[in-house]
This record gives C-alpha cells, structure tokens and sequence, in this order.
C-alpha cells in the first residue's frame, strides 16, 4: 500500500528545466518511481545526453526560459512523444544581483520573465493538453503541477535580489489562483519552497567559508539543503499520495522559516 501510494506507475511527466542540478536529481527519482519522463535543457545535445542517461524510454527537448513558444513547445513535444502529459515539474529559475535603487529595468524583467512569467506559460500550455486528455486512470485527476518556488518568496534578503524575491512570491499566489480556477477540471497545482540547496551552479559560492558559515547559522537544523531533500516532497506532490492537495507551497528549509 505504502509504494502505491507513492506509485508514478507509466504516468508522463514533463521535467522543465531537468539538466539542471535539482531538475536531474527529481528526474532520477521519478524514472526510479515508475514515470516515463520528458527533460528539456538550454541545448539539445544536453537534453539529449541526460535523457539517454535516464534511460527508461525518457526524451529530450530544448527550450529557453525567455522564449515563450519554445515553452509551449515542451508540453505539445511531451504529448507527441507519449500520448499525453500527467505531471509537470518546473525546475527553471534563476536570479541576478543588483541593489534595489539601481536595479536594471532590463534585468528586472528578465528575472521575473524567467522565474514568473515562464512558470504561468508553462502551466497555462500544461492545463489546456490536461483538460483534453482523459483522467488518469481510476482517479478523478487529470493532471499535476509543481513549481520550485524558494524560501526567499517569504522572506526579503539583504543581498540584493528584489527582483528573484518579487518573483517567488508572485509564483507561490499564481499557484494559489491556478489552483483555484483549475480545481474543477481536476488539475492540481502546488509548489515547494526549497532554501539554499548544494548544486554546481553555486559551488564557488559555497567555497566561500565566511559565506557557507553564515549560511549554516540561519538554518535551525544546522546545514544546507542538498537535491536529494527535494526527492521526498516532490513525490508526494506529483503522486496520488496528494490526490486532496492543492493551492499549497511546502517550504523545504531547515527551519528558516519557523524562526525568521
């Protein structure tokens, strides 16, 4: 009982995002729970590459965070290629330093494009082959969403990125209203909230000492998230385990948030 609860058993899932640090980790674990899985990466030879490393039937697409029709593209691709689209993680984000009082008008777009903008779309394309496709099996369910959305979309940083913080928490309300709007058709729409987690695409930054000590002092529970800490909620939220569960952003931080 306790694995079917947990069961992805042939259900499609599209990974946007998945070449990254987080977005293969949680690929590996939905292939190891049963999915047939779609990755997309910023080139195709990436994609390509991680999906033959996923094996399992998985594929690979290309598509750029600030492209809206590449995009949309993922969810018609993944229904091609499978017949349908049962679940979506959306792993793309991404951030930029600047002060508030100078942030670039140009930046600023582009960090809420990428972070906000590109997690509607995505959703909005995800929504519409859901409702027109059949429900998933013996369930009243015709489909999952789940975004990455981060502890900084509850809390403000001194370090300067108003943008990325704006965009969080804009995400975790666009969860909230998709959730309600889509209820009826059977679309589930959630979020989980991680803190600071360990990836190659912050390695330098972790090498900081002064940096990765003051980062371990916030966190109550005395260490920075790795990939694997997302395994967990990611599967309760994509499986039948949350058939009952929508509108929600689970923080996945130590402790931070119970205590800032």
């Amino acid at each position: 009982m306790t694995h079917r609860l947990f069961a992805l058993d042939g259900q499609v899932v599209l990974v946007a995002g998945g070449t990254g640090g987080i977005g293969q980790t949680l690929s590996e674990a939905l292939v190891e729970y049963g999915a047939k899985v779609a990755v997309s990466g910023r080139t195709q030879a990436k994609a390509d590459e991680f999906a033959k490393r996923l094996g399992h039937g998985a594929v690979g697409f290309v598509a750029a965070a600030d492209d809206t029709a590449s995009i949309r593209a993922l969810v018609e691709k993944t229904a091609v290629a499978f017949g349908r689209v049962d679940l979506v993680l959306d792993c793309i984000g991404g951030n930029a330093r600047h002060e508030a009082e100078d942030f670039p008008e140009n930046d600023w777009r582009r960090i809420l494009d990428l972070n906000l903008t590109s997690a509607f779309v995505l959703s909005q394309a995800a929504a519409k082959q859901m409702m027109k496709q059949p429900r998933i099996a013996g369930r009243p369910i015709a489909g999952k969403i789940l975004h990455i959305s981060s502890v900084r979309s509850a809390l403000g940083i001194r370090a300067g990125y108003a943008a990325y913080v704006t965009a969080k928490g804009g995400l975790n309300l666009m969860v909230k209203q998709l959730a309600t709007e889509w209820a009826e058709h059977g679309i589930l729409v959630n979020a989980i909230a991680p803190t600071f987690i360990r990836t190659e695409q912050v390695a330098d930054m972790l090498a900081d000492k002064a940096f990765y000590d003051g980062l371990v002092r916030r966190i109550p529970l005395g260490r920075i998230g790795e990939t694997e800490d997302l395994i967990g909620p990611t599967l309760f939220f994509l499986s039948p385990a949350s058939d009952f569960v929508t509108g929600q952003t689970l923080f996945i931080d130590g402790g931070v948030t119970a205590c800032q």
